[in-house]
């Protein structure tokens, strides 16, 4: 009884391994990839990480309302504090452009296919001297 008992074991763990490795092989083959998105300098953003993720175009927005229409140009959420912290770098140690796969906006835009013209009257990257008085 107890031999029955232990093959009827084995060949259960057996299974359960066999079904273990099935399905973390067919999760690997059907899992959709996400962007690798490159982490902020600072301490803290604007706002927590889910809002800005799903949101910050209302802020951006929001924040365009006020300083095209009412000229009020908060330092914090200024769109320069933004590039500021999330700038990318390249090799030689210079932020990169929008026109670089590797800029923070293009990880999420470029993954979602979204274009955005932020950058068509915008600076894509800080000035240097912004990011060395940081």
């Amino acid at each position: 009884m107890k031999r029955v008992l232990v093959i009827v074991l084995i060949g259960f763990l057996a299974s359960l391994a066999v079904y273990n490795i099935t399905l973390s092989k067919a999760d690997q083959l059907t899992r959709v990839p996400i962007p690798k998105v490159p982490i902020g300098k600072g301490e803290t953003c604007v706002r927590e990480t889910e809002f800005m993720r799903t949101d910050h175009m209302t802020l951006l927005f929001h924040q365009r309302d006020q300083t095209v229409h009412q000229g009020i140009r908060p330092e914090r959420t200024a769109f320069n504090e933004c590039l500021t912290c999330h700038a990318v770098y390249s090799l030689d140690a210079k932020p990169v452009t929008y026109k670089d796969p590797k800029h923070f906006c293009r990880a999420c835009h470029d993954y979602a296919a979204v274009s955005i013209d932020c950058f068509s009257c915008h600076n894509s990257a800080p000035e240097v001297s912004e990011v060395a008085g940081k």
